[in-house]
């Protein structure tokens, strides 16, 4: 095994232990703040960030929304592939960092609107990283999986086990799978996301804790979808 593949092995293996790790204290906190925070948000708002879920969910399993195009030529080892989706990750952190600045500067009308343009900046990056990997995103297997990368990324301790077996054993499970409960899957993003992301609409903050929180989150979503790849690519199932 080249050196390279070691450290990614080891970086998984560390990666893995740490998504198994429950909630720290103040994290089961800030849910009991956002609970509170949720009942004051107008019912309009999250009809928005529903809906918006929603049509994501839909676009990534039926349409063509978040279709790029391939490499012109594939990555030939494990390092090259990973440099360019390091690259891309930085590309994407930068971009939402910008949206989240620009959006939380207008209030909480024109920070409505960050839901869907974060949602589709976060899915554009995941079906170019797929891509990178070699994985043809045509497919509805391979979309129905980055659906499932953005879950494991997004979701409660409780969920999270129960995502990442079926991440594990992909091979397996993809079979059984017919469609994903969106329901669920909204409801787990925006357990994830909406306590910080609700402070985006505060005026006067918004536009700090915008950018801070995009960039994060872009951060987060690309270590959660790096490891995921990696996990197909050390059980051997490469590019399809």
């Amino acid at each position: 095994m080249e050196k390279y593949e070691e450290k990614a092995k080891i970086e998984l293996i560390q990666w893995r232990k740490k998504i198994s790790k429950k909630s720290s204290m103040f994290n089961q906190l800030a849910k009991k703040a956002q609970n509170k925070i949720n009942e004051k948000i107008p019912e309009k708002a999250h009809r928005i960030i529903t809906e918006s879920i929603k049509k994501m969910v839909q676009a990534t399993l039926i349409g063509s929304e978040y279709t790029v195009k391939a490499p012109e030529s594939s990555p030939s080892t494990l390092e090259d592939i990973e440099k360019l989706v390091l690259a891309k990750k930085d590309v994407y952190k930068r971009t939402a960092a910008a949206e989240g600045a620009g959006t939380g500067a207008g209030g909480i009308f024109l920070g409505l609107a960050d839901f869907p343009l974060l949602l589709s900046i976060k899915m554009r990056f995941l079906f170019e990283t797929a891509s990178l990997y070699g994985y043809d995103i045509k497919k509805y297997e391979e979309r129905l999986f980055i659906l499932y990368v953005f879950q494991l990324a997004f979701s409660s301790d409780s969920h999270r086990e129960k995502t990442i077996d079926t991440i594990e054993h992909w091979q397996r499970e993809k079979d059984k799978l017919t469609k994903l409960d969106w329901h669920v899957f909204q409801q787990e993003y925006r357990d994830y996301i909406d306590f910080v992301k609700m402070l985006q609409l505060v005026p006067g903050i918004g536009a700090v804790i915008g950018a801070y929180a995009n960039y994060n989150l872009l951060d987060h979503l690309g270590e959660t979808a790096m490891n995921c790849y990696r996990i197909r690519y050390f059980l051997g199932d490469r590019l399809n």
